[in-house]
């Protein structure tokens, strides 16, 4: 089970972190993703970071401003957001990906079929 939290209205410019809390599977052995949906689009990629937090990525238009991380004994995955634009506004999503020790993360982790368990979503809205 996954529960995203840490949205809320912000500002253009601001920052964000949201968090994504993790029970009933053994968390540190799968790779974690992050996705968004904005209104009348279809869910995109945001973030993925492997099982032991050493590999990364991020769709081409976000790295820079968002960084994605996870703490296994917390069981917690993260996801800090900056320079907030209006076009970040969206439900935020974390994900497990369905095969676990994945060493590295990879074009695969942008495809919603890799992940079997979803959390049920954090609202992000940035007003201009």
């Amino acid at each position: 089970q996954l529960q995203a939290s840490g949205g809320g209205l912000v500002q253009a410019g601001d920052s964000l972190r949201l968090s994504c809390s993790a029970s009933g599977r053994t968390f540190s052995y799968y790779g974690m993703g992050w996705f968004r949906q904005a209104p009348g689009k279809e869910r995109e990629f945001v973030a993925a970071i492997s099982w032991n937090g050493g590999s990364t990525m991020y769709a081409d238009s976000l790295k820079g401003r968002f960084t994605i991380s996870r703490d296994n004994a917390k069981n917690m995955v993260y996801l800090q957001m900056n320079s907030l634009k209006p076009e970040d506004t969206a439900v935020y999503y974390c994900a497990t990906e369905k095969n676990p020790y994945r060493l590295r993360v990879g074009d695969y982790n942008r495809n919603r079929d890799e992940y079997d368990y979803w959390g049920q979503g954090t609202q992000v809205t940035v007003s201009s």
